[in-house]
């Protein structure tokens, strides 16, 4: 029987790990892989802030896991796990049940003899009272869905009711994820005062960013930081650093020196943990932030079947003394990337090679305004990039990963769709 290698988690890493084995392994029979995902459909997690504010068209971009199966040579299986048996080598899928409580598949076992899991990972509420009651997220396709219809009803509400009341937004974390959100938002509202909903517009819109670090983007370089900051201000954006929250309410956040900001909506983008079902996996070894320990070749500290790749990895990065690869959509392209080799590797009965991290450099995008960072060269070092240009880098980086899971030519008609079809629908999503 051929060998069974099973990846959960269909996200960046995850999927370009089983449309690559499916291509070497599947094809030619070598191996059995399949892809489990509690969702049908994919859309590249660090474009959720886009599909929150409406710039992103989810219909439009995601990609169907049946079809990419299909199309690679990989079996797809819908459900979320929800247990791991390391010793039959079996995991367990939850039973999924429809909107009316109608039950899609029950509760079943598929059996492994490799695991790889790619779980993502998700925010992390520091413990901080009222966030998880009232805040909004970014984790998934449906969180991001919901923010949008929350943030488009305002609006049409202020337009239809002839309303000045603003619409004040507290977005806490000042990453990438919560910058970028930042600008989208601003974006959309001009976008839809151009559509004439007369209400959206700069003037009813208020958006406080707030950090507890000493600046924005505290993980980049500080000349980015700063190069970001100043667009913010720019844009209407109130950013408020060193300023850390202390709870969250339905119309308040509380600040650390006990101000509170009266706000209609809170978003929290700050800080990630791997999801908590992953500390009780059959012993399998966890940070304190949920992620699995694992040896530099991406296996589990704790058992050499089990693989575990992206956010949801604690994996070292060699050289350096108790640093981790960083949870960024880069270092989960690579390791999927190295790990397709390596379970290929391990069919014939060769060494592993271990998981070297390649920092490419960081670009934030600040909606259609501007971008910003730096790219990583051999020879010149870090290039500071702005502009236009980063802008386009940026750009670039959804269609390297469109590459990946479809190939060079399809991503080719699908630039050129997306430019022929950009002349005939909203520059913004209306619904």
């Amino acid at each position: 029987m051929n060998h069974h290698i099973v990846i959960v988690g269909g996200g960046a890493g995850g999927l370009e790990l089983a449309t690559r084995l499916g291509k070497r392994l599947g094809r030619t029979g070598r191996a059995q892989i399949t892809l489990v995902d509690a969702n049908l459909t994919h859309i590249w997690k660090p474009l959720f802030h886009e599909v929150a504010a409406g710039s992103l068209n989810t219909g439009l971009d995601e990609l169907n896991y049946v079809a990419q199966a299909r199309w690679n040579h990989f079996s797809f299986q819908y459900g979320r796990m929800s247990a791991i048996d390391r010793n039959t080598k079996l995991i367990t899928l939850e039973r999924t049940l429809d909107a009316s409580g109608k039950e899609i598949s029950p509760e079943r076992t598929i059996a492994y003899d490799t695991l790889v899991l790619s779980v993502g990972s998700q925010s992390n509420d520091f413990g901080t009272p009222g966030v998880y009651e009232h805040c909004a997220f970014l984790d998934s396709r449906g969180q991001a869905e919901k923010l949008h219809q929350t943030l488009l009803n305002h609006h049409l509400n202020a337009h239809a009711t002839n309303s000045d009341t603003p619409l004040s937004i507290a977005v806490v974390g000042a990453g990438a994820t919560g910058v970028e959100l930042c600008a989208e938002l601003q974006h959309a509202a001009r976008l839809l005062q151009g559509y004439g909903v007369r209400k959206a517009s700069c003037d009813t819109l208020k958006i406080y960013l707030v950090e507890a670090s000493e600046r924005i983007l505290p993980a980049l370089p500080e000349r980015i930081s700063q190069a970001v900051h100043r667009e913010l201000v720019k844009l209407g954006i109130e950013v408020l650093v060193r300023t850390a929250v202390q709870e969250v309410t339905e119309s308040e956040v509380v600040l650390s020196d006990n101000e509170r900001v009266q706000v209609n909506l809170t978003i929290w983008a700050a800080g990630i943990k791997a999801p908590t079902f992953l500390a009780q996996l059959d012993g399998l070894a966890t940070n304190r932030i949920n992620q699995l320990e694992v040896h530099p070749t991406l296996q589990s500290v704790s058992d050499v079947s089990v693989f575990a790749i992206g956010d949801c990895a604690a994996c070292p990065i060699e050289g350096s003394e108790g640093k981790r690869v960083p949870p960024r959509a880069q270092a989960a392209h690579q390791q999927a990337k190295l790990l397709a080799q390596n379970l290929e590797r391990q069919l014939t009965g060769e060494p592993l090679e271990s998981f070297s991290y390649r920092d490419y450099g960081t670009l934030v995008s600040l909606a259609s305004f501007s971008a910003v960072g730096t790219l990583m060269g051999n020879l010149s070092g870090a290039t500071f990039v702005e502009g236009l240009l980063a802008r386009m880098f940026y750009m670039s980086l959804y269609r390297m990963h469109q590459a990946a899971l479809l190939g060079r030519r399809r991503v080719m008609f699908r630039m050129l769709g997306d430019l022929l079809s950009g002349r005939s629908r909203p520059r913004l999503r209306l619904h």
